[in-house]
């Protein structure tokens, strides 16, 4: 069992590295009290390190109470009682309803076990790169939404690799760090798919897809389905009104654009769920009241924030899709 882990990518001095992985060893009680630490020359030789680091990062534990020394046999645990305190950074895209409820169930989950900061980058890459690097080395956590920022990887990758974990969205570029994400290009098929047999009532189907934040792989799923059962269909940027014809049905990423569509045909006399319909993608209280119900793809927000503090409280290393399902209402 390893007890002492540093990244020799991190900004973090190694002393302070090594003073911090102590720490979380005797916290995740892999470190018990009376337990000898490796040796000076040992951590010397299996990290390059030289011993005034060592020797610093030691006595640095000694001063704190934490360890105490005994001459020509070592280092070795004083206290398990001290207050080691987990600090997490959280760095969304942007706060709504959605994302609230995420956030929600992560720090139920957390119970006061972490102090956690939440930070917002609203798409733009120079926010982002100012708030990771201001962070760098300041959290034992680094929780990161990079939606499809290009150039979000590089950025993420000064981090300590072993503290990151991606949510939300991820890609090839980041497959190496834990996740809990969606997988937009099957949820979007198989869920079409599940809603065949509504779908098959109508002529056509359109995507409305700004490209901004929106998640590219929606787009692949959607254009897979319709090809593969042989859907006449669209992928445009925003509503247009000449788009308003009856035996559509409308996929909707933006509420923006949910808005646009009901409005303008509320003004054509169209009916919702008869002269045309609409799948909108995230499920929020108010699309089970508005237009006597809008169906939705979406994830379970509450489950991706549980699953999150579960994965960063245990430590654990490896990619989760969250589930998305179907509601089916009557929009459609």
């Amino acid at each position: 069992m390893k007890l002492i882990t540093l990244d020799a990518h991190s900004g973090i001095p190694k002393y302070k590295q090594l003073v911090q992985s102590v720490e979380l060893a005797i916290a995740e009680q892999r470190l018990l009290k009376g337990d000898r630490l490796p040796s000076v020359n040992k951590v010397c030789l299996e990290f390059s390190l030289s011993r005034d680091t060592v020797l610093l990062a030691y006595d640095e534990l000694k001063k704190r109470g934490i360890v105490y020394s005994i001459l020509g046999k070592g280092y070795f645990v004083k206290s398990v009682e001290f207050s080691f305190e987990q600090r997490y950074f959280v760095l969304f895209d942007e706060l709504n309803a959605f994302k609230e409820d995420l956030y929600s169930s992560f720090l139920e989950a957390i119970a006061h076990r972490a102090q956690v900061d939440i930070y917002f980058h609203h798409f733009n890459l120079a926010m982002f790169r100012k708030l990771i690097n201001e962070s760098n080395g300041n959290y034992s956590k680094y929780i990161i939404m990079p939606t499809n920022l290009q150039g979000a990887a590089s950025i993420i990758k000064t981090l300590p690799s072993n503290d990151v974990y991606i949510l939300d969205q991820t890609n090839a570029e980041l497959s190496a760090y834990p996740s809990v994400h969606q997988h937009f290009v099957k949820d979007m098929y198989s869920l079409l798919l599940e809603g065949k047999s509504k779908i098959d009532r109508y002529e056509r189907l359109i995507l409305i897809f700004p490209g901004q934040k929106e998640p590219l792989g929606m787009v692949e799923g959607f254009q897979q389905f319709c090809l593969d059962y042989q859907y006449t269909h669209l992928v445009v940027p925003h509503f247009d009104t000449q788009l308003m014809q009856k035996g559509t049905v409308f996929v909707i990423p933006s509420d923006r654009h949910l808005v646009e569509v009901i409005e303008y045909a509320h003004t054509q006399g169209f009916q919702l769920g008869k002269d045309y319909g609409i799948i909108s993608y995230n499920d929020t209280p108010l699309k089970k009241v508005v237009e006597n119900g809008i169906t939705t793809i979406s994830t379970d927000f509450k489950m991706m924030g549980k699953t999150l503090a579960e994965m960063v409280l245990s430590n654990q290393k490896k990619q989760v899709e969250n589930p998305c399902q179907l509601i089916v209402r009557k929009s459609l």
